[in-house]
């Protein structure tokens, strides 16, 4: 072993830095404030982040069907829309930043995000090295929540996971040590502030909303002392709640559960580190219909961003056909955004709509070319299927059927 002497030393040295940089991280949860109560706020800043690719287009339907139902209060001056525009690609490329500082400071003058796809660069594409712009978000704004809704009501598959954002096997992802050209080592973290909280935003929104069941997913078994931690912290804090059940699962088997008609109905709320999330929610949308299908928010105590969980589709823009594509990724992701703001009945509305539009009646089909409906058109048909007075018992009557 003396002949690794040297790389060893190196190794202990960067190990060194990213142990400093983690605790100082630490020190810094240690002081985080509460959530924001949007029901005390009598302005709400809404940005609207188009994207790349295909991100504009199918923002700006996302953005109307937004306007629509907040219209009274936007009009009475409690709701604003910003419009924020340097998130693109070349001007990232531009400033070789993953969100150039000018787009961080309008970013934190908004209470809530509406954001289409970003791109990330790859090696080969000509594009700078630069970090995922949503990576670079969860950091600088603390989102430290991925919070993904699936539901399949002719199913009974009513499903919320939350996916830890900030830690796991993503954590230090880019800072791995090649000790030699023989071994390379990643870094898996957890830590005390940051399960907690991911874990007790799982279980107040199980006790919140009636779901009362909170599923934990780890690999406890084998990884045994970070994902050890997270399952023990979750043990702990569902002492708290004795209304809500708790379960735990390994992710291997539970990627098997999911998809088991004798079980999966039993799945309410899951809380899982953030690989592990990762996979299982992009298992759950496909269920759904296809990643295209599904939305997500990234949530922090402070800040909240919302969007679709699918890519910019360059090929759709360098095709002509940028107007066909689906916009109910980011509309459904619209949806949770009412839900954090308190408008949870314009929410309930949305995604009832939503179900009827895109599951039941389907009267406008989405084929992303021509020989289906542009993006605009499903939106005007969601907004007429909005406006119906009888939405709640034509919803009923398609999930009874």
């Amino acid at each position: 072993m003396s002949n690794y002497a040297k790389e060893i030393e190196e190794a202990k040295e960067a190990f060194g830095d990213l142990l400093e940089q983690q605790l100082e991280r630490v020190e810094l949860l240690k002081q985080e404030e509460d959530f924001t109560d949007f029901n005390n706020k009598d302005e709400i800043v809404i940005g609207i982040v188009g994207g790349d690719g295909i991100g504009p287009y199918i923002t700006k339907e996302a953005e109307d069907i937004l306007r629509f139902l907040l219209d009274e209060d936007v009009k009475k001056g409690r709701i604003k829309f910003k419009e924020i525009d340097g998130l693109t690609i070349e001007n990232r490329a531009e400033h070789n930043k993953a969100i150039p500082d000018d787009v961080l400071e309008e970013l934190k003058e908004c209470d809530v995000i509406l954001k289409g796809p970003t791109t990330t660069p790859r090696e080969g594409d000509g594009w700078p090295n630069i970090e995922s712009a949503n990576v670079a978000m969860r950091k600088a704004l603390d989102l430290f929540a991925n919070v993904r809704p699936v539901s399949i009501p002719e199913e009974g598959i009513d499903w919320t996971f939350y996916r830890e954002n900030t830690e796991g096997g993503y954590a230090v992802g880019s800072n791995g040590l090649h000790i030699t050209d023989d071994l390379a080592i990643d870094f898996t973290v957890a830590t005390e502030q940051g399960s907690e909280r991911i874990i007790r935003a799982a279980f107040d929104y199980a006790q919140k909303t009636g779901k009362n069941k909170v599923t934990v997913v780890t690999k406890a078994n084998v990884i045994k002392t970070t994902d050890g931690k997270f399952l023990e912290k979750a043990k702990e804090i569902a002492k708290e709640y004795p209304d809500v059940e708790m379960d735990d699962w390994y992710i291997d088997i539970m990627t098997a559960k999911l998809i088991d008609p004798k079980r999966r109905k039993e799945f309410k709320v899951l809380v899982l580190p953030n690989l592990y999330g990762d996979i299982l929610t992009d298992e759950a949308a496909e269920m759904q219909g296809g990643v295209g299908t599904a939305g997500s928010i990234n949530m922090g105590k402070k800040y909240a961003m919302f969007e679709a969980i699918h890519g910019s589709a360059p090929r759709m823009v360098e095709e002509g056909r940028a107007q066909y594509a689906d916009p109910s990724s980011i509309i459904r992701a619209a949806g949770m955004l009412l839900d954090h703001i308190g408008y949870n009945k314009e929410a309930e509305k949305l995604q009832k709509a939503l179900a009827i539009c895109s599951n039941f009646e389907k009267k406008v089909e989405l084929t992303g070319r021509d020989t289906g409906a542009t993006g605009t058109e499903f939106s005007e048909y969601l907004k007429e299927t909005l406006k119906d007075p009888d939405l709640d018992q034509k919803y009923k009557s398609y999930i009874t059927e």
